[in-house]
């Protein structure tokens, strides 16, 4: 489960999910989290990646991203999570092999997530024995497609191609309708969603809360949040 927020958190372990891939600002394609939502994911007990993303816009890193990367990867450690997810690219969309070992190095110890930065590259095959090769335990992807349910085929080359060397996540779009199919279609072992669903002003909205979403608009409301009843019957669909 993709979570942002601590009420998504505790949604996500409530409805039973394998694992937590924790970010800030979904709205943002996710960047990394705050020290106090590791901190919470650490206590609750779940498997939890952290995600490592300085900024938003592309994956294109300079030096100071990578250092404020590798100070992410710290923290990550230091609250006891299972590892980072992580990714960055040339400015031809082919992944930085250097920059991502130098990531990989610094999280010794920790688990690794390629994330969706590989869609984007050119040669997904290529892409995919490069991520091996670097040492990633598994790749996020939606097979270059929006959602993963367009993308089966590639995704299922995926497989095939990864025979066991590196775990093939599939991505984006997934929820209890169309997961099964995905699964079985695709030879996955993982699948990646958020069951979300949107969140509007709190029942119990005051004219102080009306006034800031005069304000602020649509940022002021809640955006989509994790439900745990969604959570549980996406792993009804794939039990």
């Amino acid at each position: 489960m993709c979570v942002d927020t601590p009420a998504a958190l505790i949604a996500a372990v409530k409805g039973g999910a394998n694992r937590i891939e924790l970010c800030a600002a979904l709205a943002l394609a996710g960047l990394t989290p705050s020290a106090g939502l590791m901190a919470l994911a650490r206590d609750l007990g779940c498997s939890t990646y952290a995600m490592i993303r300085p900024r938003p816009g592309d994956f294109v890193y300079d030096s100071a991203d990578f250092d404020v990367m590798r100070r992410e990867i710290d923290a990550a450690r230091a609250y006891g999570l299972a590892g980072v997810v992580l990714g960055a690219a040339r400015p031809n969309g082919e992944l930085d092999e250097e920059g991502l070992a130098g990531l990989i190095a610094h999280a010794e110890g920790l688990g690794a997530t390629l994330h969706r930065v590989f869609d984007a590259t050119p040669d997904l095959s290529a892409a995919l024995e490069i991520a091996i090769n670097l040492g990633f335990e598994r790749i996020l992807t939606s097979g270059g497609a929006p959602s993963a349910p367009g993308g089966v085929k590639v995704i299922s080359a995926l497989v095939r191609q990864a025979a066991g060397r590196i775990s093939i996540l599939a991505g984006s779009g997934v929820t209890a309708a169309n997961a099964a199919a995905l699964v079985a279609e695709t030879g996955v072992t993982e699948i990646h969603a958020s069951c979300s669903a949107a969140q509007g002003p709190s029942l119990t909205s005051t004219e102080a809360d009306a006034q800031l979403r005069r304000v602020l608009g649509a940022q002021a409301d809640g955006g989509r949040v994790t439900q745990a009843h969604l959570v549980s019957g996406l792993l009804a669909a794939v039990a």
